[in-house]
Parts: C-alpha cells; sequence; structure tokens
C-alpha cells in the first residue's frame, strides 16, 4: 500500500505543477489534494494547525495571484477591463480552441479582441495583447514558485516530524 499511496502522491505533485503550465488542470489543488492523500494512507499525524494554515494562505494566494498578475500585465500596458476579461477567458478557452499552441495564442488573441470591443485602434490593442503575454508569463512563474514552496513545505513538515 505504501507503493500506491506514495505514487498517487507523486501523481498529484506532477498534475499540480503541470497545472502551473497547463491551466485546465486543476494545478494548486493536486498539490493540496496529495496532502490529503498521505493523510489517508499514511497518517494526518504530522499536520498539524501551522501546516494547514500554511497551506492554505498559499493556495488562497495562488487564486488570487493567477487573475491579478494577468490582469497587472494587461493594465500595465494599458488596458481596458474588456481586455483584461479578454485575456482571462482566452487562457480558458484557447487549449480547448487551438490545443498546441492555444495557451499562448487564447490569452493574446483574448486580450487584443477585449481591446478593440473596447475601441482602441489596432496599435493599442497589440500593445495590450503583449501585456497579457508578459502577464500570463509572470503568473506562471509565480504559480510554479508557489506551487514548489508547498511540496517543498511538505516534505521538510515530514523530515522535521
Amino acid at each position: 500500500m505504501d507503493v500506491v499511496g506514495w505514487t498517487i502522491i507523486s501523481a498529484l505533485f506532477a498534475v499540480g505543477m503541470a497545472g502551473a503550465i497547463y491551466p485546465i488542470l486543476p494545478g494548486a489543488l493536486a498539490i493540496y489534494a496529495a496532502f490529503f492523500v498521505y493523510g489517508w494512507f499514511f497518517t494526518f499525524e504530522p499536520f498539524g494547525f501551522w501546516f494547514w494554515f500554511l497551506q492554505t494562505v498559499i493556495v488562497i494566494a495562488l487564486f488570487g495571484a493567477d487573475y491579478l498578475v494577468n490582469a497587472w500585465g494587461v493594465k500595465k500596458y494599458g488596458g481596458s477591463r474588456a481586455s483584461v476579461i479578454g485575456s482571462m477567458l482566452g487562457i480558458l478557452i484557447g487549449p480547448f480552441v487551438i490545443p498546441a499552441f492555444g495557451l499562448i495564442i487564447g490569452p493574446l488573441a483574448g486580450a487584443i479582441l477585449g481591446e478593440l470591443i473596447h475601441g482602441s485602434d489596432m496599435k493599442r490593442s497589440l500593445l495590450v495583447g503583449w501585456g497579457s503575454m508578459v502577464g500570463l508569463l509572470a503568473s506562471t512563474v509565480v504559480k510554479i514558485v508557489a506551487q514548489l514552496s508547498m511540496i517543498v513545505l511538505f516534505v521538510v513538515w515530514l523530515i522535521a516530524y
């Protein structure tokens, strides 16, 4: 059973880290679920209040940061609310419409279309689209760092126990 437990935990960690890059996957929630799998297969004993508090804060911060960092990139380059919404829709829809490149083209196209609908000219819309790419890349880096910190905290907690 130990092998099964660690296999599931490792798979959830892998899905979680892949979710930092591919937003269709659950990301931080998969990593969070791995902690419960550890508890069910082994023991919840090492995980006290502070472990759950810190991990929950990281997950909540990740959900907020995912939107805010992307919106920051669009706003930094002069984007409107419409381009922020378009970029977010593009992140969600793009990978389904264009499987290979939808993650990149989706938010770019969404921000450009949102800004065009808002009434901006093409030059400004393209600049805002570039801002959505900057925001997407920054958001990805933030997610990777935060999710790795969740896994490291888990391992350190187990070693310290």
